[in-house]
């Protein structure tokens, strides 16, 4: 069993197909929690969440109990439980979505969770359903440690920053669609029409999505030599792009309209923790500042 400490190295050049594979067999898993949970403000209803041994959707409701999906990266398998006391696995190995897809029904089936979802994934340019996806198929098992341990330290980080915000802030959260983990800052007020354009994703969902001005950072597994945190505001204010960010190795990147800090420059500094609490503080600054926050009334001394 590996131990995953600090903040692991892992280039995305080296688990880009193990990493596409899991990012639709999340889907698989977060499609179930979209169809099963109440609806949330966001869809705060569907992310999943980092645990002790890897991403859970936490308790969802289904008739009159309770089920969890987790994927356990230490042993390597997907758990499913439910408050009946039973619990059925799937092997996390090698395989195509396809079969992840046909044994996690079976599993489902056998507890008595007939979750009808669709099939098709969202916000990939290629939407193969689950069932016809024989072109996913990796799986590393030390890579995807790895990116869990990113994951890990990564959460620590975000949750610390969203302590110091009492204005409405989301949970730390992983978006399957996008293969994502964020946490987002709300002005509390209301924000134009998103034009949405995400890819295999109705306008409808970015609408709700981004309802309210915000200003939002995470971590995503691509966007440098090992994956970037990001930052942006919606809507984006004048001069946001030009404020000043820490550290140096941060910069805006226009096209995707966005901060970006390679994972790569936060690993390798003398204090990591505080490197991610600069860029994350610099760039909300940047949204507050430049789109007049009301920062009294928001922020914790």
């Amino acid at each position: 069993m590996t131990v995953i400490d600090g903040w692991p190295a892992l280039r995305v050049a080296d688990w880009e197909d193990t990493r596409d594979t899991l990012h639709m067999w999340t889907q698989v898993i977060g499609k179930l929690r979209l169809a099963a949970a109440p609806m949330v403000n966001h869809w705060w209803q569907v992310p999943l969440y980092v645990s002790p041994r890897g991403l859970t959707t936490s308790s969802v409701p289904w008739g009159r109990r309770l089920f969890d999906v987790e994927f356990d990266f230490v042993a390597h398998v997907l758990r499913i439980r439910v408050t009946s006391g039973e619990e059925r696995t799937v092997a996390l190995e090698p395989k195509p979505v396809s079969a992840f897809w046909a044994e996690t029904r079976r599993a489902l089936d056998d507890l008595g969770l007939d979750i009808p979802i669709s099939t098709r994934p969202v916000e990939v340019v290629r939407a193969i359903p689950f069932e016809d996806d024989d072109e996913h198929a990796n799986y590393d098992g030390d890579a995807v440690q790895r990116f869990w341990g990113q994951l890990v330290a990564t959460d620590r980080v975000l949750t610390a920053f969203r302590s110091r915000f009492v204005g409405k802030v989301s949970p730390v959260h992983f978006f399957w669609g996008s293969f994502d983990m964020a946490v987002t800052r709300f002005s509390g007020r209301t924000a134009p029409p998103h034009p949405g354009g995400a890819p295999n994703c109705g306008d409808w969902v970015m609408v709700e999505g981004y309802s309210h001005e915000l200003s939002s950072a995470g971590f995503w597994p691509g966007g440098g030599q090992e994956g970037a945190f990001y930052a942006y505001a919606y809507p984006e204010p004048a001069g946001f792009a030009q404020h000043p960010v820490r550290p140096a190795d941060a910069y805006y990147y226009e096209a995707g309209g966005q901060f970006l800090l390679p994972y790569e420059a936060v690993r390798r500094s003398a204090d990591p923790e505080r490197t991610v609490s600069e860029f994350l503080q610099d760039t909300y600054e940047a949204a507050a500042v430049h789109g007049s926050w009301d920062r009294a009334a928001l922020e914790r001394p």
